[in-house]
């Protein structure tokens, strides 16, 4: 007992501020959700390997990703009353756990199940990664560091998993979520205590901001998330349906998400010097035109175009909204909030998009997305402003 307490003071700690902690905080964050990062080829890859249908095979992916908006929800509340490095260790286990036993079920009912659980556990481990990132200088920049992990290593997963899905079936799917689980965990130990502020700290506590700003931030989050995951979920099949093929359309898709990472690096580069409304509405109005463009994705240099930009603006504006929920408290619960807002909007744009297909084809779908987009601009602009005008801005 007293080797294992003294163990973990002898390990090298990052400093809690610089490039290998937010590198380290992202992988802890990635880890949660990273099933999001590869979305496509996992319903690709399940609807073509257990030979069911895109509403089934959305409904699968929806309930991954329902469950994380329970369990982020979760950490909302528990944040304060489990150390965060207990609470993020039992839950990095408990998702490689799962995703083992995932690669054993093939029935629809019981992989539904079975991945809301690894939801529930994911979503408790993200929303604790994000309030510890809220305990950090610039939220912004780390969660911009977070898009360029998610992006980077969600590119090679899309283009390298659907190949193998033929050969190994779906349980490639989750041994990848699996290892990448497991690295995490390795690297959870060199992280820093990020203790919480107190009234008597060095660090004081920003002013309460009213809940009506709070409520708009996360409804902001819900449609920019709900938009852009109803749409990429399905990116493979509408690059089929438009006639492009599986040759094509791989490496289009890792080229837009290593390309992706450019928003995110930029936002690294800017933080919050430029307040938070001029990138967050600039961005999301890039955002709309590049998601329409997607109309046209019988064009190929089209399609090519519109997955490369949408997945750059989505990476740059992603992280200040998250920033924007982040900014109203030090102790990391409105950015859990923020996180559980996040991952209902993921969630429910493969439920909604799959329901749409069944109905409508992909053009409803294109449009559906440019109305979540729109409706998440307006909900952003009133309280990007008033923060930005309650703050200076940071360098």
């Amino acid at each position: 007992m007293r080797l294992t307490d003294k163990l973990p003071d002898k390990l090298p700690r990052v400093a809690p501020d610089g490039l290998p902690a937010a590198v380290l905080l992202s992988f802890l964050a990635t880890a949660g959700l990273f099933y999001v990062n590869i979305m496509a080829a996992l319903v690709t890859g399940l609807s073509d390997g257990l030979g069911i249908k895109p509403a089934s095979a959305g409904l699968i992916a929806s309930a991954n990703v329902y469950g994380a908006a329970v369990g982020a929800l979760a950490a909302v509340f528990l944040i304060r009353r489990i150390p965060w490095r207990v609470a993020a260790t039992a839950a990095l286990l408990g998702l490689i756990a799962i995703d083992l036993v995932s690669t054993r079920v093939v029935s629809v009912p019981w992989l539904t199940a079975l991945r809301a659980c690894h939801g529930i556990v994911g979503g408790l481990l993200v929303g604790v990664a994000f309030a510890v990132i809220a305990r950090t200088r610039s939220p912004d920049r780390v969660f911009g560091m977070l898009l360029v992990v998610q992006f980077g290593i969600g590119g090679i997963g899309l283009w390298a998993l659907p190949p193998l899905v033929p050969h190994y079936g779906t349980a490639i799917l989750f041994l990848a979520l699996a290892a990448f689980s497991l690295a995490t965990l390795a690297m959870l130990p060199f992280l820093p205590a990020y203790p919480v502020a107190t009234e008597s700290g060095v660090t004081a506590a920003p002013a309460p901001i009213a809940r009506r700003p709070l409520a708009a931030t996360l409804a902001a989050i819900f449609l920019f998330q709900a938009g852009n995951m109803g749409l990429a979920a399905f990116i493979i099949g509408l690059g089929r349906n438009a006639g492009l093929s599986q040759d094509f359309i791989g490496p289009t898709l890792a080229a837009a998400n290593w390309l992706g990472a450019l928003g995110s690096i930029l936002v690294v580069a800017m933080g919050a010097r430029f307040g938070r409304a001029k990138p967050i509405l600039g961005s999301i109005a890039v955002t709309l035109l590049f998601t329409a463009a997607f109309w046209r994705s019988d064009l190929a240099v089209v399609y090519v175009a519109a997955n490369i930009g949408s997945a750059i603006v989505w990476a740059f504006t992603i992280p200040y909204l998250l920033g924007l929920a982040a900014a109203f408290d030090k102790v990391g619960r409105t950015a859990a909030l923020g996180g559980f807002c996040s991952k209902l909007g993921l969630a429910s744009g493969p439920l909604l998009t799959g329901l749409l297909l069944d109905r409508g084809g992909y053009s409803l779908t294109i449009g559906a997305a440019v109305l979540l987009l729109l409706l998440s601009g307006l909900a952003a602009a009133w309280p990007a402003r008033l923060l930005d005008r309650a703050a200076p801005s940071q360098d």
